[in-house]
């Protein structure tokens, strides 16, 4: 899969939140939950996605520009993200 990113955003957010952007290839996505982010009018679909890198769940907000993977945001899940994850992946 093609990733893709604002290289100046990664400077902006990636330093602050130590999460370089490539890391996204390590995303798994077999037991990810992703829903799409209706929140405001982007001018685009967006979706928020939580799933693990590692051993630790991250949200990332992403979009589709042709066949890349678009990354628009990477961070640690909150409490309340962990919580709606665990909720929703119950055996």
């Amino acid at each position: 899969m093609q990733i893709t990113y604002d290289p100046r955003k990664l400077e902006r957010k990636g330093e602050l939140r130590g999460l370089p952007f490539d890391i996204v290839e390590n995303f798994d996505w077999s037991c990810t939950l992703i829903a799409e982010d209706l929140r405001h009018d982007y001018g685009e679909k967006r979706f928020q996605a939580l799933g693990f890198i590692s051993d630790r769940l991250h949200m990332l907000i992403f979009t589709y520009r042709g066949p890349a993977l678009h990354v628009i945001s990477l961070r640690k899940a909150n409490r309340r993200e962990i919580k709606r994850y665990e909720q929703t992946n119950r055996p």
